[in-house]
């Protein structure tokens, strides 16, 4: 069978799709996403990704797969216990389908290094848990004008967003679309990490699928992205709803714009 076909078959269903057809399905084999954090949210967001066939993945995170990880960590089996994740995760995505390029960076993304670690990408997931990290981030994304799909769970409550100060557009609304900082300018006091307050598996494969679905919503041009919106769920009551979020003319980050 012709490599040609392969392809053909293997992402038959997304190209029938009217909102993604043949030229959305070329728009996502030719795309790089960044995905800062291989963990609860970036593992299933980087199976998903891979599954529907981006070109190519940058995964970026400093850890080892540690046991407690497997609980929601979709991405890593228990043979991968002290290996990088993110050469885990490429060895995992690659199993899945050998044509994705997968580049690694065993190393934690701040400040300093934020602008290089990303730059090239077209598109940058979010699921850390740290909020230093997370503000390196935005500001990186912030001044390269590459949109950020950020993610967060804690205990049974989730929520996505996307991000796209440094972009040449406005909201439906026709005002600047904010920053990850507009909406969390500062550390929240007593901020805690999933292992300081537990998390439910299953609520970063929904979390973190939806991260990816924004992605190839973004990549495809298909539908209405959260853009400038904020999507919150509640695991245990299965509701969830949708906010809009306003940019800040004092941000930290892009109000000087």
């Amino acid at each position: 069978m012709k490599t040609g076909n392969v392809r053909l078959d293997r992402h038959a269903r997304h190209i029938l799709l009217k909102e993604i057809g043949g030229p959305g399905q070329k728009r996502l084999a030719g795309a790089t996403v960044a995905l800062v954090g291989v963990g609860g949210l970036g593992a299933p967001a980087a199976l998903y990704l891979a599954a529907a066939g981006v070109g190519r993945l940058i995964l970026i995170d400093p850890d080892v797969v540690d046991l407690s990880n497997l609980q929601r960590q979709i991405l890593f089996k228990t043979e991968d216990v002290g290996v990088d994740k993110v050469r885990a995760g490429q060895a995992a995505i690659q199993h899945l389908d050998p044509a994705i390029e997968v580049e690694v960076q065993v190393q934690r993304l701040d400040a300093t290094n934020a602008e290089r670690l990303i730059a090239g990408a077209d598109l940058v997931l979010d699921g850390t848990d740290q909020f230093e990290t997370r503000f390196a981030v935005n500001a990186a994304c912030h001044a390269l004008g590459i949109p950020l799909v950020s993610g967060a769970v804690w205990r049974w409550d989730g929520q996505v967003a996307v991000f796209g100060s440094g972009l040449s557009k406005t909201d439906p609304h026709g005002e600047a679309l904010p920053c990850y900082r507009c909406f969390v300018p500062e550390v929240p006091p007593q901020a805690e990490t999933c292992a300081e307050m537990g998390i439910v598996g299953a609520l970063t494969g929904v979390v973190g699928s939806m991260m990816a679905l924004e992605a190839i919503k973004w990549l495809t041009k298909a539908g209405k992205p959260l853009m400038g919106r904020l999507w919150m769920m509640d695991g245990l009551s299965g509701q969830s709803r949708t906010v809009r979020l306003k940019a800040d003319p004092a941000c930290p980050c892009c109000g000087a714009r």
